[in-house]
């Protein structure tokens, strides 16, 4: 065979995929709102089940639910009938999902949860099936072309459903406003979780910050730098920030008569200050713009404020190390 037909063939199949996933427009229905409405006022959790290649998605999907502050896991059907059943509560949602929605491994699940009245989901393509039958809210999807040769490998189908799930997750997102900030509660790890950390978790606080009185020595604040090894110190007046001076305006005038080094006379009245919710990656942008080593750091409700209490300081040492970038 030709190896340039390669491509042709994937091209193929995949061209067969996005078609059949334009179709999921269709599915956003009265049942598609529905379900969003079902899961945003749901007091406990949202367990997916299904089995074969659908088992796969359920976990995905629960993944992504759970990363959105949406309690989610993944309930094998099979297991139902050997204790698994004891994970689901009635104030829990399922969402089952099924091909043909004739699966035989459903049919210990779906009378479980029709007993105890929990709310089921139910994603298939069969409208007469055993799960839309069984379900609280059915979201029937039509059939689909597989991209395979034979149309009979689940690929269209398979990615139309993740796509569904994602629909669903994306839309309780948007309408719970679920920010940058809130996904970083849920994924500290990873680039994508370095890349939403915030400043106020970067920043060095308390006894650790180089902070001194403006009423303070010339000699003391240089004590104070050199002790907490950030290369500037903080002035402040009244426990608001007056400003702040470097490692090198602080070498600069030592040179100078004694008389000459007052504190007033150095400090940097306007430093720059940030949000305690900033990202870090956006603070590391800030230095870079800035061609500075720190940023004082205040809350949120100081930020706006003309005079702002110290809550820390990031240093561009600290995102390096960290892998801000």
């Amino acid at each position: 065979m030709n190896k340039k037909n390669y491509i042709s063939l994937a091209n193929k199949a995949a061209n067969i995929q996005i078609g059949e996933l334009k179709k999921i427009k269709k599915i956003f229905n009265n049942s598609f709102i529905e379900a969003v409405d079902l899961i945003l006022n749901c007091k406990g959790k949202v367990i997916f089940s299904g089995v074969g290649k659908n088992s796969f998605i359920c976990k995905k999907s629960a993944a992504t639910f759970s990363s959105v502050g949406i309690p989610s896991f993944f309930v094998d059907p099979t297991g139902v009938s050997h204790g698994d059943a004891g994970q689901i509560e009635k104030k829990d949602i399922l969402i089952v999902i099924s091909n043909s929605g004739n699966t035989h491994e459903l049919t210990n699940l779906l009378k479980f949860a029709n007993r105890f009245r929990i709310k089921i989901i139910g994603i298939a393509s069969n409208s007469n099936s055993m799960l839309l039958k069984a379900s609280d809210i059915k979201i029937l999807y039509p059939k689909l072309k597989e991209s395979d040769p034979n149309n009979i490998v689940p690929t269209s189908s398979t990615s139309f459903v993740m796509l569904l799930c994602d629909c669903l997750a994306t839309t309780i997102m948007a309408e719970r406003k679920f920010t940058k900030e809130n996904f970083s509660l849920y994924h500290k790890g990873g680039n994508l979780g370095e890349s939403l950390r915030l400043a106020k978790d970067i920043m060095v606080s308390g006894k650790k910050m180089p902070i001194i009185d403006s009423k303070k020595s010339f000699k003391q604040a240089l004590t104070v730098m050199n002790q907490k090894k950030l290369g500037i110190v903080v002035i402040v007046k009244n426990k608001f920030i007056k400003g702040l001076i470097t490692d090198g305006d602080l070498r600069r005038f030592l040179n100078k008569p004694s008389k000459e080094r007052s504190l007033d006379k150095i400090i940097r009245s306007y430093p720059f200050v940030i949000n305690e919710n900033m990202s870090a990656s956006k603070a590391l942008a800030i230095m870079n713009e800035k061609k500075i080593t720190s940023l004082l750091v205040v809350s949120d409700n100081d930020y706006k404020k003309s005079n702002k209490i110290l809550k820390g300081i990031i240093h561009i040492h600290f995102l390096l190390q960290n892998g801000i970038k």
